[in-house]
């Protein structure tokens, strides 16, 4: 996972007009959970928000009055209205325990499949992953150079080394999808196909 630095302050009261106030002053109450206490604290929103609205995972060193943590956000709380980020609880991780994390997939190659005009279809933009911090990568890669049109690559025929996926072996992750130009594409083929069949019947005939 790529790694993130963030700094935090403990918070001295913990209530809801405690919460409207930091969020007033531009921070965001949070909860760090997972180790032996739960740590009450809060972050700068316009940091936070770097990390929440990104494509990418992050391993989060936490700040906290001085004492660092190995956390990665596990929750947020959105106001309904507004998207603002209200709340977020923290997991703490440890180099021993595993931990699970959803991982972006990425997509290499040149597909056979779409090159005849299939359209590629990503069915999971992320993937839930079960390892320990160290063997999480950033990013699942897919090759998708052999898909031709009605392949599919299933969850049972990825490896990542180190960690386990974990979902339902007959999901579907990537596949290239017949579209309606290379239906046509093929009927026509199929057409000039059964004509010249014909044309040459008709002559043999003659």
């Amino acid at each position: 996972m790529k790694v993130a630095s963030l700094s935090g302050s403990s918070r001295e009261s913990v209530g809801k007009k405690d919460a409207k106030d930091l969020r007033k002053e531009g921070r965001i109450p949070a909860v760090l959970y997972g180790g032996d206490n739960q740590v009450h604290l809060h972050l700068p929103e316009i940091a936070l928000e770097k990390l929440v609205y990104n494509p990418d995972v992050f391993k989060i060193e936490l700040d906290v009055d001085g004492t660092v943590y190995n956390c990665i956000i596990r929750e947020l709380q959105f106001h309904p209205v507004t998207d603002k980020i209200l709340h977020v609880d923290l997991l703490q991780m440890f180099d021993d325990r595993e931990i699970w994390v959803d991982i972006p997939v990425r997509t290499e190659g040149n597909s056979v499949g779409v090159r005849n005009g299939g359209r590629l279809a990503v069915n999971h933009r992320r993937l839930r992953l079960i390892g320990t911090p160290g063997s999480i990568p950033e990013y699942v890669m897919v090759d998708i150079s052999n898909l031709d049109i009605g392949d599919v690559i299933r969850v049972r025929e990825m490896n990542i080394e180190g960690a386990r996926i974990a979902q339902a072996d007959s999901d579907v992750v990537v596949g290239v999808k017949r579209t309606r130009a290379a239906m046509s594409a093929a009927s026509s083929e199929e057409a000039e196909g059964e004509a010249a069949e014909e044309g040459a019947e008709e002559a043999a005939a003659e």
